[in-house]
């Protein structure tokens, strides 16, 4: 028998401006849930986190909460103003946990709460606002983006505590990483509704694949309109799960070449191998070194980055990667050896500086200077259109800077710098306050990107779907250069600490290899399938778009109505057939790619 909600909202709604932001929202939390809210930006998935917290009033709906049950919030931006100590924030209002506690939470994630306040870093005030919240012994804990501005050691222990959490707790993440591991259920809060399913964010996206196909098959019921707006639905999901295997495929061909240039096979090999590179290198660093007073930084690093390299940056906080990314870009000199950067380099770095956008320009004003077009990389566009790329409505044009919610700002400062005229691009925790869609658009745009892509990120997901080399700082001053991305990172780290046995009087003769994994041999029928099916897939996509034109004249069904009937049947059957085309190919792809 299922357990009895510890909270629960029935009816719930909550206006926004002359609309309602969601209306008629049912939730219910068990007393162990681990939920995944997902959502785009400004769907108002923070809201609802504050609403569950009981700290704003709803205009409608009933909230039940059981009797002594202790709700804890982790906020995106907590408040540290008045304070003068981190410690003295984690210990303030009449709700804050044992000093005691915190102070052990504390010590655990390596944070000094007698730190100054006014001067933490934005890691510093995380760990401290994660001590003051976990510290509370929640029943109910709430967190909103928790991994932002944590280096990976941190977010290593987090998931750890999570796992041991015997409480509830409901999370908004862009970390696609974190979230697989720690969740059971999802709530996708979508277009002012709200849809649980009891599956870990690791089942998601089929299941938003699966909703909006079905909501595409009933709008052919209805109005020509809402027919539109699902179709465009189904089509994009489709369209972008395709643009994304693509991508896939080319970035795991691009690691292959990287990997066979920083590990040549034979002499011969080595000088074809390095000709081809220095003619298409922009950064080589040879035996780079670097210190800060007696603390080496970097050490005896070299490496050639080349045109259209994606670099992934990654290690603790403090372990020097600000210092490697200054380096390579000669905004740092080194203490010995050399970094030469090609004389035709021009960079972009798109950082962190959300607060840089006045928030009383227009979002036209940050753009395009107040006016209606704007120069892309050389190429000239209209806004509007321009806004639509990057998944903005064209109406926010004349929009202030200030009504927009975190996550649009900051992919507001993404669409004006990759506008910008650039063969390198510095990014620095680009993905913080990202919604996964446009982390997916993220992804797209740095592929691509004809110039080198340099990224310092903690988001382990995006790093493997985007970078052809990573550099792995462990804080001693050695720099990995592994080709692949940080689970490829991660491996070898792990392989490099495995712990040594003791040494046995008789040597036992080590267990013979396991026999290499057989590849899966495709059979004609097979192998033809797949090299056909994304022919025949487009054929469909363009017959069912082709046929639903046609039925978009309002007047069809009076003039000509068996004609209406022929041509429903016929998307019904072009949909049904290109669904098993598409699941067909999948199942074709996994085994090559197996």
């Amino acid at each position: 028998m299922a357990a009895a909600p510890i909270l629960s909202w029935e009816g719930l709604g909550l206006q926004q401006g002359s609309g309602w932001l969601f209306q008629e929202l049912d939730l219910h939390i068990a007393p162990r849930d681990r939920l995944a809210l997902i959502g785009r930006n400004g769907a108002g998935k923070t809201t609802l986190l504050r609403l569950i917290a009981g700290q704003i009033e709803a205009d409608r709906g009933k909230r039940s909460i059981q009797p002594g049950t202790k709700i804890v919030m982790l906020e995106q931006d907590p408040f540290f103003t008045g304070f003068d100590t981190l410690m003295d924030f984690a210990l303030a209002g009449k709700d804050a946990p044992p000093r005691h506690e915190v102070e052990s939470i504390a010590g655990q994630l390596g944070i000094d709460m007698e730190r100054k306040a006014a001067s933490a870093s934005g890691g510093e005030r995380r760990r401290a606002a994660l001590a003051r919240a976990l510290a509370s012994e929640p029943d109910l804990l709430l967190l909103d983006e928790p991994t932002n501005h944590l280096d990976l050691a941190a977010i290593d222990w987090l998931e750890s505590w999570l796992s041991r959490y015997t409480g509830a707790f409901v999370v908004i993440s862009h970390d696609r990483t974190f979230l697989e591991r720690l969740t059971r259920a999802t709530l996708w809060l979508d277009r002012g509704s709200l849809r649980r399913k009891e599956i870990g964010f690791g089942g998601y996206e089929a299941w938003m694949e699966a909703v909006y196909a079905e909501e595409a098959r009933a709008a052919d019921k209805l109005d020509a309109k809402l027919k539109i707006e699902a179709h465009w639905l189904e089509r994009g999901v489709t369209a972008r799960r395709k643009r994304n295997q693509g991508r896939l495929e080319k970035l795991w061909e691009m690691r292959a070449q990287r990997a066979a240039m920083l590990n040549p096979q034979g002499a011969a090999k080595l000088k074809l191998v390095a000709d081809e590179v220095k003619t298409k290198s922009v950064i080589v660093a040879d035996r780079v070194n670097k210190k800060f007073a007696e603390r080496t930084i970097i050490r005896d690093f070299s490496l050639r980055i080349q045109r259209g390299d994606q670099i992934g940056v990654v290690g603790a906080n403090g372990s020097g990667k600000t210092t490697l990314l200054k380096l390579l870009t000669g905004e740092l000199a080194a203490d010995s050896g050399t970094v030469t950067l090609a004389k035709t380099l021009h960079g972009v770095m798109i950082d962190q500086q959300r607060s840089l956008l006045s928030p009383e320009k227009r979002v036209r004003d940050v753009l395009a200077e107040g006016g209606d077009w704007i120069d892309v990389r050389g190429v000239r566009k209209h806004i509007q259109g321009y806004l639509k790329d990057f998944l903005f409505d064209p109406g926010l044009v004349d929009a202030k800077v200030g009504t927009l919610s975190g996550g649009e700002r900051s992919r507001l400062l993404l669409a004006r710098e990759f506008a910008r005229k650039s063969n390198l691009l510095v990014l620095d925790e680009p993905t913080n306050d990202l919604d996964l869609e446009t982390l997916d658009l993220l992804q797209e745009v740095i592929a691509d990107y004809d110039g080198t892509v340099l990224i310092v990120s903690h988001d382990r997901d995006f790093l493997d779907r985007t970078v052809t080399i990573t550099l792995g700082l462990d804080g001693s001053g050695k720099v990995d250069v592994i080709a692949g991305g940080y689970a490829d990172w991660e491996k070898q780290r792990k392989g490099r600490v495995a712990p040594v046995r003791a040494p046995k009087a008789a040597a036992e003769a080590p267990p013979p290899p396991p026999p290499p994994p057989k590849k899966a041999k495709l059979s004609y029928k097979d192998q033809r399938d797949y090299d056909l099916l994304p022919g025949r897939i487009e054929e469909l996509l363009a017959a069912i778009s082709r046929d639903e034109a046609v039925l978009h004249d309002p007047d069809l069904y009076t003039r000509d109505p068996a004609k209406f009937a022929a041509l429903t049947k016929a998307i019904e059957a072009a949909r049904a057939e290109k669904d098993a085309a598409e699941e067909r190919w999948l199942e074709l792809a996994e085994l090559v790619e197996g």
